[in-house]
Formats: structure tokens, C-alpha cells, sequence
């Protein structure tokens, strides 16, 4: 735009714009403001400063280590994101034209390719928008299924040791979970599985590894069992991490899987959301997938309604697209081999953290874990100091606390996951600030009853906020 040069009657030579060639709305009376709004005046830095320094209060994985087991906060590249904001694909809308959005529909039809390749599965869903809407969408599809069968079969097996999540979606898609007990072993008690898998019984939902970090070695077997009983086996994604490259679900015998994309595959999950909760299944179940689905013919996509015994939609359009580009950018950047190499790090990882904190916290079952392991804060109670005192206690030292009190068959559990993406400097530190911890429990107590400290907020009467909720903004 052509700038004008021309000079004030103070005699100050400035710039101005020439006036904009383009139609003006006018806004009719009823709505014009009869005074100016009360908006405060800022400057740029003011309001840059400002959001800094909220960014600065919160924690977050940039700032530091979320040794969060079972919510996989590991690092999401800067380069994901960038894809992610690509004009592209921010400017595109579902309901455009199938031949306008080719390359939208090729980058969900390839990343659906890579994850079927990863879990050795049949077809695949792209559409759900979270792990949870993950397991309720497979379950619903085990419900179509035996429907389709004429089988009346009312339960699921849940065990003891799952995510909160499973015994939802049994619900939620029409049956009823049973509990499933673990052994000495913490790992699934084979006896119980053969006593309880009876004709009535749909299936098992199996998290693998467990919520424990252990994996369930007879895998095989377990879903040998449930398929000898007429029933099918899902297992529950939310862990795969421990399992890129190593060992594929569809070999172990699983009928279907929900992939986190927002956990194994480094994309966002903080606050809630966003996610992406992918469902891949055998050949058995491809008929009954959520509609559409992405089809290839030659090098045109295209959205298939055609699937005869669809379970119809999850969600109202065809997945978080803009989570499925940053987990393409990902497996495109760390490739087939650096799969493996994720698994083997996260391991390696936990038991290196695990191992170097048993003696000071009790660790619940014994041997090697995979990519998280759960530790107890039992020993702790003597002092009057709970699992819950330690978490708060690590805030103090800027670090984000593990999850606390899960899985529920571990008294005053601490489940540790540190994640491929952290280095041994931030794991040593760790280490020795819950060895700093665990001994102020031993002799100040108190420091740690009256944790956190020094953080913007201090520990909140969470009984209170329950019974009290306010969500709004008090002046």
C-alpha cells in the first residue's frame, strides 16, 4: 500500500494511509454505543508482559518435567505445531467440496496407514476426538457386532486395575462392566478370566501395559481365552508408548485398539484437550466403523458412507484434524526406526527412576516395569504425611507432580512416568528432590503438611472447592 507523505500544520512531517477502496457497513442506530466502551489502554509490551508472565505461574512442559504416568506429558516438537498452523489447513472448513480439500484428506487417510502398519489392525477410524470417545466408539462397535450376530450378551470385563474410563464406555455402549481381579503379580489373574468368561460375556477391555507399568506376559493367552468363549478384546491405547516398535497388538490377538495421538504421538493434551482418540480393529468389525471413513481410489480421496453396519457417527464431522497433522508431522519426522527408540527410552527411563527410588518409597510390585511404575507413599504415614503431602511438596521445587492415589489397587500410589523425552540431567534431579522429600518427611513433617509454599496459589481446601464451586471472576 502506497503511503502518502505530507506535513501537519505544527509543521511536523508524518505518514498517513490513503483511505481503503472497500464497502463500509453501517451499523444501525439500536446498536450503536452511546459512549465509549471502559476498555483499558495498554501498550504492546504491557499486554506482551503480561500473558508472559501468566505463562510463567502456570506449569507447563516447556517450563518443566511432568513425571505424569498415564497422561504421557511428554514434549510436543515446535515443528508440529508449525504444521499444524499452515494456512492450508487452518483455512479449510468440513463441509467444502471433497476435491478442495484433497491433500486435508490425504494427510488423515496416510496417518490412519502408519497406525494400522504400527498395531498390525485392519482398518481404522480417525474420527473419535479423545482416548475415552476411543473406547466407547470400539465397545459400541463390539455392541453392534454381536447384535448383528443375534448374540445376547450383556457384560464386559474390566479389570481392577484399568482406567476410570473403561467401566464408562461399557456403560455408555449399552453393557455392564464386571471387575476382573489382578494376581499377586498384579497382572490378571488367568483363573478369574476362565470363571468369568461365559457366554453372557462380550469381551475384555485390557489396558497393556497395565496401569501398574507391568506387562501382561500372557497376553496371548488371556486373549486366546476370551476368543475361545465366542467374545472379542480390546485393549486400551493410553500406553502404547511402551510398545512402538516392539510388539503389535494385532499379533498379541486384539480385536481393537484406540491410539492417544495426543499421548504416544506427541501432540498436545494439556488443559483437557484438544486430542484424537484413532480406533483401528480386525477385519471382523471394519463393517461396523463410525461413517465416513477415508477411501483412496487411484490418487483421489474421498469420504465412504458406504459401510454397511456403521455404528453412524462419533462425532459431528471427521476427526481433530488439525491433532491428526501434528501426529503425521511426527511419524513422518521420527520414522519406523525411531518408534522403537521412543519405547526403549521411555522404559529405560522408569526403571531408572523407579529403581533409584525404591528403598526411599515402597514399591509395590516387584521387578522391572515398562514405561511407568508405581511407587507407594505408605511408609510415609508413620509421620502423618500422605501421598498427597509429597506432590504438593514437589511444586515447591518447580516440578509438576506425578499422578497420586491411581492405580486403586496400590495404597497411597504415586505412579511415575518420566517419558522418551527426558534427558538424565532432569531425571537425576528428580531423583534427589523426592530423596530430599522422602527425608523431610522423616524429620520436619510439617514442611511438607503445609506444602506448596512458593507458588502463586497455595494448597486449596479441594473439599471446599467441590461443595463450593465457583467459576467465575471475583473483582
Amino acid at each position: 500500500m502506497e503511503l502518502i507523505f505530507e506535513i501537519s500544520k505544527s509543521g511536523r512531517k508524518g505518514y498517513s494511509l490513503p483511505p481503503l477502496d472497500v464497502p463500509t457497513m453501517k451499523i444501525r442506530e439500536p446498536y450503536l454505543r452511546e459512549s465509549p466502551a471502559l476498555l483499558p489502554e495498554v501498550s504492546e509490551p504491557q499486554i506482551i508482559r503480561h500473558f508472559v508472565n501468566l505463562s510463567a505461574l502456570n506449569h507447563h512442559v516447556d517450563k518443566n518435567f511432568y513425571p505424569l504416568g498415564s497422561c504421557t506429558m511428554k514434549y510436543n516438537p515446535k515443528i508440529n505445531e508449525e504444521a499444524a498452523r499452515m494456512p492450508g489447513f487452518t483455512n479449510i472448513h468440513p463441509l467444502q467440496s471433497e476435491k478442495t480439500v484433497q491433500g486435508a484428506l490425504e494427510i488423515i487417510y496416510e496417518c490412519g496407514e502408519y497406525l494400522k502398519k504400527i498395531v498390525n489392525l485392519d482398518a481404522i477410524t480417525m474420527q473419535p476426538a479423545a482416548g475415552a470417545q476411543g473406547e466407547f466408539t470400539a465397545i459400541s462397535m463390539f455392541k453392534a457386532y454381536f447384535k448383528r450376530n443375534k448374540e445376547e450378551r450383556k457384560y464386559i470385563l474390566v479389570p481392577d486395575s484399568a482406567h476410570g474410563t473403561n467401566p464408562a464406555s461399557v456403560n455408555f455402549s449399552g453393557f455392564s462392566p464386571i471387575t476382573l481381579p489382578s494376581n499377586d503379580e498384579g497382572l490378571v489373574d488367568i483363573t478369574k478370566l476362565k470363571e468369568l468368561m461365559t457366554g453372557e460375556v462380550a469381551g475384555l477391555m485390557l489396558t497393556n501395559p497395565n496401569t501398574l507399568g507391568l506387562f501382561e506376559q500372557r497376553a496371548q493367552e488371556i486373549t486366546g481365552i476370551v476368543h475361545d468363549r465366542g467374545g472379542l478384546v480390546y485393549l486400551d491405547g493410553a500406553n502404547l508408548n511402551a510398545l512402538l516398535g516392539i510388539t503389535r497388538p494385532g499379533d498379541l490377538g486384539f480385536d481393537a485398539i484406540h491410539f492417544n495421538l495426543h499421548k504416544t504421538f506427541s501432540t498436545p493434551h494439556g488443559g483437557g484437550g484438544p486430542g484424537a482418540g484413532p480406533v483401528a480393529v480386525k477385519r471382523t468389525l471394519e463393517s461396523f466403523l463410525p461413517v465416513p471413513i477415508i477411501s483412496k481410489q487411484e490418487n483421489h480421496y474421498s469420504l465412504n458412507y458406504d459401510i454397511p453396519h456403521s455404528i453412524g457417527k462419533v462425532q459431528s464431522f471427521y476427526g481433530n484434524f488439525l491433532v491428526i497433522v501434528r501426529a503425521y508431522t511426527f511419524l513422518r519426522m521420527i520414522g519406523e526406526e525411531g518408534l522403537k527408540e521412543i519405547s526403549r527410552s521411555a522404559i529405560l527411563n522408569a526403571n531408572y527412576v523407579i529403581q533409584s527410588l525404591k528403598d526411599d518409597y515402597h514399591l509395590a510390585f516387584d521387578g522391572f516395569c515398562m514405561h511407568e511404575g508405581v511407587l507407594s507413599g505408605k511408609k510415609l504415614k508413620e509421620h502423618g504425611v500422605r501421598t498427597l503431602d509429597v506432590a504438593k511438596r514437589l511444586l515447591d521445587f518447580g516440578l509438576h507432580a506425578p499422578t497420586v492415589y491411581f492405580p486403586l489397587i496400590v495404597s497411597e500410589a504415586l505412579m511415575i512416568e518420566p517419558t522418551d523425552s527426558e534427558s538424565k540431567e532432569t531425571l537425576d534431579r528428580f531423583i534427589d528432590t523426592m530423596k530430599q522429600i522422602r527425608k523431610e518427611a522423616d524429620e520436619s513433617p510439617e514442611v511438607l503438611k503445609s506444602a506448596p509454599h512458593n507458588t502463586p496459589v497455595r494448597r486449596l481446601d479441594e473439599v471446599k472447592a467441590i461443595k463450593e464451586l465457583k467459576v467465575r471472576w471475583k473483582k
